[in-house]
């Protein structure tokens, strides 16, 4: 028959059961004609624990074996703890006990951190007779602990250090934590924000409608997917201050999956959404007399022509040069020349309606675009502009001189072509009015002779035909310099085309590259280009394939938009056997956006097959920063207009800085073009461009077997 254990021992089993969360059962088949601290001792060997016990004295009356060198029965437990001060933690906690409280202490022992847990002894009556304690070995988790908040104080410290604002929301929304730059950016304090709806604390309005954006962080847990903001997104702090902010909300899930709350990563682009209007505005208007430039003008007329076709809008174009500016500039300078076209632009003000865009084309040539304009009408605003101008004399210093205009006018309607044509018939008829007299309006008709017979445009025509036939083509290139020291890094060389004349001279691209894009020549010039360069660039790399040069071919935009352009490239680098890894296509950064969709896929499918591509002019376009991320291109070109003075014209200064430092951002090197001196060069080195490019580098060589 199994032997009862006794009541004492029951309650000895009950206190360490019920303190261990260990079931009764198994402490009570321990036998029971064995001694508590052999019973004790058993329990302790299967795991790290330690149990011990006391008596009223103190004295230990079981404890863990010998071999764990920890108390043995007999010995005290101040001696144990060597804690004569009877205030000592352990002894205190163990006096507590005997007291009949529960007491907790923490002690090394053995390069060990234990958390000690000291309870009275009680026997069959209730009477203390001792304690009862165990140990618990804490140092694993103790570590974990230290380590786990040592991570928290590096994320704290992390996230308090970043520059961008950081807002922690939980499953509802609400917030739960800010960083000190979102503190800022809000205006919320985090004992303010803490327990807010997200949407209270961060508050969006588009910039342009003024009216409430919805909110990242709502969006993102409904969503469950990372989500931004649309661009122009501005942040009304709490005391009405905004800032233009940039944003992006991300799910927080835990190790499940589940979701369990969003974090909202934010940044205050005032700046940057400040230089990209300036830059907006730089690119869309004439700097000397704030119109509107060509770029934005062709931009607008586009849109003209569409309404037309599509709504049988009618409209007007005039085409405006002046008779007397070359006599003004030549004569008192460049000066007097840029004041003329500044007060001639205030009368051409003065004189078209409020609805209607004025530009300036270039040099002393403005356009007009009336809108919603009958033809009537149009040829009476024409007259007016050309009897201002008449009228007006230009006073310099002591000269007085009488300025004309020549106005072509061409009526756009549902029967007006593309651009080109439409651009090529108001130059047409102003060239005609130019002709016949000066200082008058000429009408462009589908039928009109005079314009037809305009020679300037069709002898270019003429001669690009000829240099086809004739082979008056020429390709030159103009190295692109490294200006960094570090590594090996390659040399690029731009490939241009020239012209010869019927004597041999070489002719700038400027004369007949305009012709041609204007009467759809392009194309066959670009191809040429190509075919001839890649021939060119084969042979001399057979002939020495060891130089690191790296070709950049520029490519138009009607190229771009050409669906068998594409095919055509591909087949010549096949054809030609060039390392396509030393091939660099270069397209500006408006053709590029003109024609996105097959700019894209121009520039992947040749990428695929390792050829590198350079955006050009890049800043010169409305869509500078808008578009960049999304063309995979490997350099930069940075305007030329920009680099230009920039060494006197701080402004300039930064805007290639912004530029340069974009490009890093995204892993794109930088080109600057026209580097014209030394100081040019020595502040690109300092802003840390990646090239240069221009006749104080290298001016444009015949591309011949020397490379």
């Amino acid at each position: 028959m199994a032997s009862k254990v006794p009541q004492r021992k029951r309650l000895e089993t009950d206190a360490v059961a019920g303190f261990l969360d260990l079931p009764r059962s198994f402490l009570a088949r321990t036998t029971p004609e064995s001694a508590t601290a052999g019973r004790l001792r058993r329990l302790a060997e299967p795991g790290p624990t330690l149990l011990w016990t006391t008596d009223h004295d103190l004295r230990f009356t079981s404890g863990p074996a010998p071999r764990d060198e920890g108390p043995l029965p007999g010995g005290s437990v101040v001696d144990f703890y060597g804690a004569a001060d009877w205030e000592a933690p352990p002894v205190k906690a163990h006096r507590r006990a005997l007291a009949g409280e529960n007491a907790e202490f923490e002690h090394r022992w053995q390069g060990r951190l234990l958390r000690c847990h000291v309870e009275p002894l009680r026997d069959a009556f209730g009477r203390v007779t001792g304690t009862i304690g165990v140990a618990f070995d804490m140092t694993e988790r103790r570590a974990a602990e230290e380590e786990l908040y040592r991570e928290n104080e590096l994320a704290g410290v992390t996230l308090a250090a970043i520059g961008d604002g950081v807002i922690r929301a939980d499953l509802e929304g609400v917030v739960d934590y800010l960083n000190p730059v979102a503190e800022r950016l809000t205006g919320w304090s985090s004992i303010e924000a803490v327990g807010r709806p997200v949407g209270e604390v961060f508050s969006l309005y588009d910039e342009v409608t003024r009216r409430p954006l919805a909110g990242p962080v709502e969006r993102c847990l409904a969503e469950e997917r990372l989500v931004e903001s649309p661009p122009h997104a501005v942040l009304v702090r709490a005391d009405g201050m905004e800032y233009s902010v940039r944003d992006s909300a991300a799910p927080i899930r835990d190790r499940d999956g589940r979701l369990v709350g969003a974090v909202l990563v934010f940044k205050d682009v005032s700046q940057l959404r400040g230089m990209e209007r300036e830059m907006s505005y730089l690119a869309s208007h004439d700097g000397l007399t704030g119109l509107i430039n060509r770029r934005e003008f062709e931009a607008r007329l586009k849109r003209a022509l569409r309404s037309a076709r599509g709504e049988r809008r009618l409209h007007a174009m005039l085409y405006l040069d002046l008779d007397e500016f070359k006599v003004v500039n030549d004569t008192c300078g460049h000066l007097a020349g840029d004041e003329l076209l500044k007060q001639v632009t205030a009368l051409l003000r003065s004189r078209v309606r409020r609805i209607d865009s004025l530009a300036r084309l270039g040099g002393d040539e403005f356009g007009v675009l009336l809108e919603d304009c009958p033809l009537v009408q149009a040829r009476q605003i024409a007259e007016e502009l050309r009897g201002t101008v008449r009228e007006f004399r230009f006073r310099w210093k002591d000269q007085v001189f009488e300025i004309g205009v020549s106005i072509g006018l061409v009526p756009i309607d549902a029967t007006s072509g593309d651009l080109a044509s439409l651009l090529s018939a108001a130059d047409a008829a102003c060239y005609v009015a130019k002709e016949g007299g000066r200082n008058r309006v000429h009408e462009y008709e589908a039928d009109d002779t005079l314009v037809a017979e305009r020679h300037g445009e069709m002898q270019w025509i003429n001669r690009i035909h000829r240099a086809f036939e004739d082979r008056l083509f020429r390709l030159y290139y103009q190295p692109i310099q490294p200006l960094a020291a570090e590594g090996e890094r390659e040399t690029l060389c731009e490939v241009l085309i020239r012209m010869l004349d019927d004597r041999g001279r070489v002719l700038s691209p400027a004369a007949f590259i305009s012709a041609a894009e204007r009467y759809h020549l392009i194309g066959t010039v670009d191809r040429w280009v190509v075919r001839t360069a890649l021939r060119a660039l084969a042979e001399a790399q057979r002939r020495d394939g060891s130089k690191r040069l790296l070709f950049a071919i520029n490519l138009s935009g009607q190229s771009l938009s050409d669906d068998g352009f594409l095919d055509y490239v591909v087949g010549q680098l096949v054809e030609s056997g060039v390392d396509s890894h030393r091939i660099c296509f270069e397209i500006t950064e408006t053709a590029a956006v003109g024609n996105l969709s097959q700019a894209m896929r121009f520039i992947e499918v040749l990428k695929h097959l390792g050829c590198r591509f350079v955006l050009d002019d890049f800043g010169s376009g409305l869509s500078s920063f808008a578009y960049l991320r999304d063309l995979p291109v490997d350099f930069l070109k940075i305007d030329g207009e920009f680099i230009k003075n920039m060494v006197e014209d701080p402004v300039k200064r930064a805007l290639v800085e912004s530029i340069n430092q974009i490009g890093h951002v995204i892993g794109v090197q930088t080109i600057a073009e026209w580097v014209e001196n030394r100081a040019t060069l020595d502040a690109l080195k300092e802003i840390g461009v990646d090239y240069v490019q221009g006749y104080w580098i290298a001016k444009p060589q015949p591309l011949v077997h020397d490379l």
